[in-house]
This record gives C-alpha cells, sequence and structure tokens, in this order.
C-alpha cells in the first residue's frame, strides 16, 4: 500500500513538471498560475502544485535540476572520454553537446530549450537557473578546463564571453526546438548535426581577437 501511494505520488509530480514545463516555455514563467499547472496535469486539487514543490520558486529549480541531472550524466561520460591534453574545441564540445543529446534522447516535442530562454527574461528566474547549474561539479570542470586553454584571455574578456556564449547556446536550442515542434525547416537535421554547428560557433567565440582600450588590445 505504501508503495503505491510513493508510485502514485511520484507520477503525479512528473505529470506536474511535464505540464509546467510546457505551459512555462510556452508563455512565461509569471503568465502561469499553479492552477493553471494543476489543471493542465489533469489534477482537480489546485493545491497540488504547492504540496509537492512549494513556491513556484521551488518548481523552476525542480524543473532545472530535472533536466540537469541528465544533462550532467552526458556531460560526463564525455569529460571522462576526452583525450590527453583536449583543446578548446574538445571542452567546447562537452559543454554544448550534452544539453541537445538530452533533447534528442527527449523525443519530440520537448519544451526544456524554451523554457530555459524564458528563465533568461527574468533576473531572479535567470538567477536561479544560473545557481542550479553552477553547482554541478562536472560543468565546473568542463568550465576549468577551457579556462585553462585561454590563459592569455583578460578576466573581462572571459566573463563577457561567457555571457555571449551562453546566451548563443540557450537561444540556438530553443529556436531550433520551436522549429522542430512546429514541423518547420532546420538548417541541420538532427539535434547532434546542430549542436557540431553550435561548437564551431562557440569556439569562433572564444578564440575571436580581443580588441578595444579597455582589454588591452589595439585601440
Amino acid at each position: 500500500m505504501a508503495r503505491a501511494r510513493t508510485d502514485r505520488s511520484g507520477a503525479t509530480r512528473e505529470r506536474i513538471l511535464d505540464a509546467a514545463e510546457r505551459l512555462f516555455a510556452e508563455h512565461g514563467v509569471h503568465a502561469i498560475s499553479n492552477r493553471a499547472v494543476a489543471e493542465a496535469a489533469g489534477q482537480g486539487n489546485n493545491a497540488v502544485v504547492s504540496y509537492h514543490f512549494g513556491t513556484k520558486a521551488d518548481l523552476v529549480r525542480a524543473l532545472v535540476r530535472r533536466r540537469t541531472v541528465e544533462i550532467d550524466r552526458l556531460r560526463a561520460a564525455r569529460v571522462a572520454a576526452l583525450p590527453p591534453g583536449p583543446g578548446v574545441r574538445e571542452w567546447v564540445d562537452c559543454l554544448v553537446r550534452p544539453t541537445a543529446d538530452h533533447l534528442g534522447e527527449l523525443g519530440s516535442p520537448t519544451w526544456y530549450a524554451r523554457f530555459a530562454a524564458q528563465l533568461l527574461t527574468d533576473p531572479a528566474s535567470r538567477d536561479l537557473m544560473v545557481a542550479e547549474s553552477l553547482g554541478s561539479p562536472v560543468l565546473t570542470t568542463a568550465l576549468e578546463g577551457l579556462n585553462s586553454c585561454l590563459p592569455a584571455l583578460p578576466v573581462e574578456v572571459r566573463l563577457e564571453r561567457t555571457d555571449i556564449c551562453r546566451l548563443l547556446m540557450i537561444h540556438f536550442f530553443a529556436d531550433r526546438e520551436r522549429a522542430v515542434a512546429e514541423g518547420a525547416p532546420t538548417a541541420r537535421a538532427t539535434w547532434s548535426e546542430a549542436a557540431t554547428g553550435l561548437v564551431d560557433a562557440v569556439v569562433g567565440v572564444w578564440l575571436s581577437p580581443v580588441t578595444g582600450p579597455d582589454v588591452g588590445g589595439a585601440p
């Protein structure tokens, strides 16, 4: 009996997470109430979301964590398989490709990439997502590996390009996810091929020249 209750509770939580991820992706976090999430999850009790997750921030955190766990699993496998002395491209591959691989595993349609893009529009949600992601040891390993390949890059440029690449990755995946869900044409046929193109672009960002009087380049 206890096992059955636990299974039902786990299934309810997953239905809530699926519904919330879709609604947040389509409409934004602040536009969706717990009641709307409960109804989309097929739950008659409007308090069920609060019962299982607490606050809206706790629900968002649970959504990010659910995907981060799987993405970290894929990232750990890539980091473990790196050849000796990996360079910029190898580390960027470890940063970019796991998300694409996970989206490919989920099948179509998916909503996580668009959900992540929605989080970027609100400072509090963005900080929550970043904090949840940066708690990952394997992500830290990949970032430190990338930084070790770019010792001459000024700190302010490093921070700037980190932001640029984060925005590029999130919005690129979100746009492709939307196109796939709508049956629209995409530049590359699969998530793996799309990741290859994104890795090319991100490597280009990191290896591009540094200019400007404030960062030690030419005025």
